[in-house]
């Protein structure tokens, strides 16, 4: 191949960049020209005035110092038009007509759904899991997982230290919609005494019960960790009239739960000054840390051999911590196994 393309699609994750700043730096070296997808699949469908504002040449000296930098140089958006067959026609014949022979696709599910699409229409794709929520079953993990694991632990460490402080007990909620896995990593890096993630049906009142034995014991300076999709595996509860009863204010029929909800019902049910912290997008936002960097250094590198010998249609994961690729098809097909060893590991000691 003389010319490939690389796009970042989804939500924007921790090394995002390093692997753009990889695939830039592997095509240099084999000679291929690169081309820049600007705002995932919305690039290859060129509705900008401008085609600059859709692809641009990527040069190695313009983006050099990318690497380091979070968030994604590319932009990145979701592509709701992407989903008619049509559309996707359409990028491919323009995926063409700029001469770019394959792709390197960084981002989720999702993404990697686009990719198989493109692929089934002649277009060459390799994608590289970018996405914080370790969502991906083929993969040990996924590219912005650790950082984010370790963006949230910094973070729990220091409520843990102000819990001490005023042996109160506290209540972060950290991202993960279908997975736990970030909320399960951070409570055992950290010490938090419970978890709370979507996988695993949990009721208010179990919580409760465990929070009011932790302070009895001697433990008030607690700490829930729950993962912000845990909530639709929450047993039904009118938590609504619970609170309402007690005299919180605000509190509206089509309101939906949240962490402060569930920090105010912790606070009538054990009686303590339970306080909430969503950290939010402070995980999607760090430096990648050495081990995504690493990662996709490797991934990004191994990408673009993989197009260099006319092999597409393939993602790249890591499995006994070593850097390997698989067709996506199968990819997509795998069923992601929960650790709930450790869930009950974390929430029994």
């Amino acid at each position: 191949m003389r010319r490939i393309g690389v796009l970042t699609s989804g939500g924007d994750a921790p090394g995002m960049n390093a692997a753009v700043m990889a695939v830039a730096k592997a095509a240099r070296y084999y000679g291929m020209s690169l081309i820049g997808i600007k705002r995932g699949y919305n690039g290859t469908l060129c509705h900008s005035r401008n085609i600059e504002d859709d692809m641009v040449e990527l040069d190695l000296d313009t983006i050099l110092d990318i690497a380091d930098l979070p968030g994604t140089y590319l932009r990145t958006a979701r592509c709701l038009d992407f989903l008619k067959p049509e559309m996707r026609m359409h990028a491919a014949n323009n995926i063409r007509e700029m001469g770019i022979e394959g792709i390197v696709v960084i981002g989720g599910d999702g993404s990697y759904q686009g990719a198989r699409s493109l692929c089934e229409l002649g277009i060459p794709c390799v994608g590289i899991p970018g996405t914080i929520d370790n969502d991906l079953a083929y993969t040990e993990n996924t590219l912005g997982f650790d950082t984010a694991v370790n963006s949230c632990m910094e973070d729990v460490r220091a409520i843990r230290a102000t819990s001490r402080s005023h042996d109160r007990p506290g209540v972060a909620e950290v991202m993960g919609r279908h997975c736990g896995d970030i909320a399960l990593r951070t409570c055992a890096s950290t010490g938090a005494e419970i978890c709370i993630v979507p996988e695993v049906p949990w009721s208010i009142q179990e919580v409760a019960d465990r929070l009011c034995r932790l302070i009895d014991n001697g433990n008030p300076r607690a700490t829930v960790v729950v993962a912000e999709g845990a909530w639709d595996a929450m047993h039904p509860f009118d938590w609504q009239h619970f609170l309402t009863e007690r005299g919180v204010k605000h509190v509206y029929p089509d309101t939906t739960i949240n962490s402060e909800y569930l920090a105010l019902i912790l606070k009538h049910k054990c009686s303590a000054e339970v306080r909430a912290t969503v950290l939010g997008y402070t995980q999607r936002g760090r430096h990648p840390s050495a081990y995504d960097s690493w990662f996709a250094f490797e991934a990004g590198n191994l990408a673009v051999n993989l197009l260099r010998n006319g092999i597409g249609n393939q993602v790249i994961g890591i499995k006994d911590g070593r850097v390997f690729y698989m067709p996506i098809t199968m990819a997509l097909q795998q069923k992601r196994e929960f650790d709930l060893a450790l869930y009950n590991l974390v929430n029994s000691l």
